[in-house]
């Protein structure tokens, strides 16, 4: 080795350093090393970070999976998201969709028994429009959080968007009908015409006889309604032809289009406290039976009438002298065995209100018992008390029940009543009187029987004759007459003639030239000639009224006097 230098110095190639050996070093691990390990550990603690941060997962079960998408529907409560749907696959029996959503960390508070969900998407519904936003975003899961302490992860979704949020401030109460009419899940319910709740749910009763009809009242109508309040339908346009005439009834533009309820408490019924939530109400058809009877002291009698009740109807009203005693609870007919023969007649039930027949000095007397009750009416049917079917309305042909005293009618003894007698369900019975128009019926029914049993045809045979007689009697009266007549008619020409004559001859006599007149007209100079000098002696007997005793020549002593008088007076 130590030749080698040598040898290149004397090849004249340049000097190659010796190589050395280095010693080995104590550490294992290279720097390079460092950055999968730095990976490592961050993709561990994000990992851990992902599972501490995990929210819950949650199954939703609907019938379709309209909207729904996997990787991008949102859960979303009160607009704010909260998870977001991780698969969507089929039940095992094919009959609904499973929908896998998971949620935010701090979610696991909101999954109680009473958490609902439900898919958000356009719907028109109850006269409301919601859902127009997902038009553009996309349908995506609503929910509501319930208020339970049950903890639950699988559910049952809504079909149906709840009308009613969790914890909203009002109350619910239930209603029965026989039918839903034209109501919704969102129609509204109303209060005096003011907007006091909606509709919130509806079910068709276990025996297929009638709905259940849930309303949520919200605050603060719902302190309004009590055990006295009367709920009605107030859907569309409410015509109705009574015994009162025609009658034109509806709430809002809104109930015409969609249907709605309304509610209100009869201003007669005493101050009660509000009904608690759940409580139950019968739904009526309109506000006029609703508003019928606001007493609760009721009693039910019958009466029969035999004739024709064509346009009584069921609800048509008592009526007592003005004044509403109740109304029709139901007519059938009835048969009625008599001695001779059966006889059908038609019974009448209703309701009247003892309570609107009460003294004026009552005061707040209590309600009277049922035998009190019957021994009343036993004493107004003796007084004369009877019922009488009239006419209400000309326009509809409606009728009417008319109680009142009838004193000319036969009497009718009725027999004491004592306690616990009758039975509950047997009603007192108000006598009946025919109406007045099947009063003047009978009567013009037995003028007609008395004209029929007259012998028309026997007396027109005697007229006949009669009219003959008075007819030959009369031309042999206008012969006569015209005899009569004639002679008086040349009586009277002649007459007649013998005054022209008159008339001439007098014509003749006036003329200016007839001898008449000339010696009328010197006549008549005469006469104004003898009045001239009438005048004359006139004047001159007022000069001198002595001449009347001396005449004209007067003695001369009295004309000496009278010149000497003449000239004093000069």
């Amino acid at each position: 080795m130590a030749d080698a230098p040598n040898a290149a110095q004397g090849s004249g190639l340049p000097d190659i350093p010796e190589a050395l050996a280095a010693p080995r070093s104590g550490r294992s691990l290279q720097l390079v090393w460092l950055i999968p390990l730095v990976a490592a550990l961050v993709g561990g603690w994000l990992a851990v970070k992902a599972i501490l941060d995990k929210g819950p997962t949650v199954t939703i079960t609907f019938v379709v999976a309209e909207g729904l998408e996997k990787g991008k529907t949102k859960v979303r409560y009160k607009d704010v998201e909260i998870g977001l749907v991780t698969d969507v696959a089929l039940s095992p029996d094919t009959s609904r969709v499973v929908v896998t959503a998971e949620l935010v960390k701090d979610a696991h508070k909101y999954l109680v028994e009473d958490t609902r969900f439900w898919v958000v998407r356009p719907r028109i519904s109850g006269g409301t429009v919601t859902g127009l936003g997902t038009l553009l975003s996309g349908s995506y899961i609503g929910v509501d959080i319930g208020k339970s302490d049950k903890r639950r992860h699988e559910f049952v979704g809504l079909e149906v968007p709840p009308v009613i949020a969790t914890g909203a401030p009002g109350r619910e109460f239930v209603l029965h009908a026989p039918n839903i009419g034209s109501l919704d899940v969102g129609s509204p319910v109303y209060f005096r015409r003011l907007q006091a709740g909606q509709v919130s749910n509806h079910t068709l009763d276990k025996g297929g006889k009638g709905v259940t009809i849930k309303v949520f009242v919200n605050s603060p109508y719902d302190r309004f309604v009590n055990s006295n309040t009367r709920f009605w339908q107030a859907s569309g346009i409410d015509l109705t032809l009574d015994a009162g005439g025609v009658k034109v009834t509806t709430e809002s533009i809104v109930s015409i289009l969609i249907g709605g309820l309304a509610f209100e408490t009869p201003a007669e019924s005493v101050e009660l406290p509000p009904a608690p939530a759940g409580a139950n109400f019968k739904l009526f058809p309109n506000a006029q039976l609703a508003l019928k009877n606001p007493e609760p002291d009721v009693m039910k009698v019958t009466m029969v009438f035999n004739e024709s009740t064509r346009g009584l109807v069921v609800g048509a009203p008592i009526d007592w002298r003005g004044i509403v005693y109740g109304h029709v609870t139901a007519i059938s007919p009835v048969t009625e065995k008599t001695k001779k023969t059966r006889q059908f007649n038609i019974k009448v039930e209703a309701e009247v209100y003892p309570q609107r027949m009460r003294p004026r000095d009552a005061g707040d007397a209590p309600v009277l018992s049922n035998d009190r009750r019957r021994a009343l009416t036993n004493t107004m049917i003796e007084r004369g008390l009877r019922a009488q079917l009239r006419t209400g309305s000309l326009l509809t042909g409606q009728l009417y029940v008319a109680l009142d005293f009838f004193p000319d009618q036969p009497k009718i003894k009725t027999k004491p009543i004592k306690k616990g007698e009758f039975a509950p369900d047997e009603l007192p019975e108000i006598p009946t009187i025919p109406s007045s128009l099947l009063e003047l019926q009978e009567i013009l029914g037995s003028i007609g029987r008395k004209v029929d049993k007259f012998p028309i045809e026997a007396v027109g045979a005697d007229l006949q004759a009669t009219l003959k007689s008075a007819t030959r009697m009369m031309d042999q009266i206008d012969n006569e007459l015209i005899q009569e007549a004639r002679g008086t008619m040349v009586d009277l020409r002649a007459a007649l003639v013998d005054a022209r004559k008159a008339i001439e001859t007098a014509d003749a006599a006036l003329k200016p030239t007839s001898p008449l007149s000339q010696d009328a007209r010197d006549a008549m100079r005469e006469i104004a000639r003898a009045a001239a000098a009438f005048r004359v002696l006139a004047d001159y007997l007022e000069r001198h009224p002595d001449a009347l005793l001396w005449g004209k020549d007067k003695p001369p002593a009295a004309e000496k006097k009278e010149e000497s008088k003449s000239e004093e007076k000069k």
